[in-house]
């Protein structure tokens, strides 16, 4: 799953994923995400941290706070590079943090990490 307010990011990762044999859903805000995460139970999630209504390091507090998806693997994505801003991520139970702008491998990368090493 990949969580961003920037349609050019979904669509940029959602290519590159589904083009890696991934099947992709995307949400615009944290808000918009829950129900679909609660629907589609993805295996692994990427969500921006910059959001509208519910930012990423909200969301990732309530996805690592519900039993059926605390285990579930979640990636931050932010164009800011801060020590602080990786801490935060940590705090909230996220696994990695990735900068924007990303590449293809970084996202295979960290999905070859949390999901297939498990």
């Amino acid at each position: 799953m990949v969580i961003d307010d920037s349609k050019t990011i979904r669509r940029t990762a959602e290519k590159l994923l589904t083009n890696a044999g991934c099947e992709v859903v995307t949400a615009e805000n944290g808000f918009e995400a829950l129900p679909v995460i609660s629907s589609s139970h993805p295996d692994i999630i990427f969500i921006d941290i910059m959001m509208p209504r519910l930012d990423g390091y909200q969301t990732c507090s309530l996805i690592k706070n519900n039993s059926v998806f605390k285990d579930t693997p979640v990636i931050m994505l932010s164009s800011k590079d801060g020590l602080f801003d990786r801490a935060k991520g940590r705090v909230v139970g996220a696994e990695q943090y990735l900068t924007k702008p990303f590449a293809r491998d970084d996202l295979l990368n960290a999905i070859r990490t949390h999901l297939l090493q498990k």
